[in-house]
């Protein structure tokens, strides 16, 4: 069974690209614009690994992260955060890596690698 990612980011253009790469390399992927659709697409699919930015509408990054990461079945999913904030490395401890926007695709790769392994 391929490997899911889930890429959550509220720049349809980021989303693509982002779902593009991923499934270009052979991983599966699912996608929120927001921490609040997020949820439900995570509990539906069951990703191995989240990408995710920390601002968006309706509910931030970090915010879902809080929520799906007090749920035990969810907690140990890695996230990798991909944002254009300063000081990104602050805002959600745990994660496995940060990247700032603009980004190289062949990076963010490597980190899901060295995280989840190749497909």
């Amino acid at each position: 069974m391929a490997k899911k990612i889930m890429v959550v980011d509220d720049d349809p253009a980021i989303v693509e690209y982002l779902v593009s790469v991923f499934k270009d390399n052979g991983y599966e992927t699912c996608s929120a614009s927001d921490g609040e659709a997020a949820l439900g697409v995570l509990e539906k699919e069951k990703p191995q690994l989240i990408t995710l930015d920390l601002e968006m509408p309706n509910e931030w990054g970090p915010r879902f992260y809080r929520k799906y990461t007090q749920k035990d079945e969810y907690k140990d999913i890695p996230v990798i955060v991909i944002s254009g904030l300063a000081g990104i490395h602050l805002a959600i401890r745990k994660a496995v890596a940060t990247v700032n926007k603009p980004f190289d695709p062949q990076e963010v790769l490597r980190i899901v690698e060295q995280t989840i392994g190749k497909p």
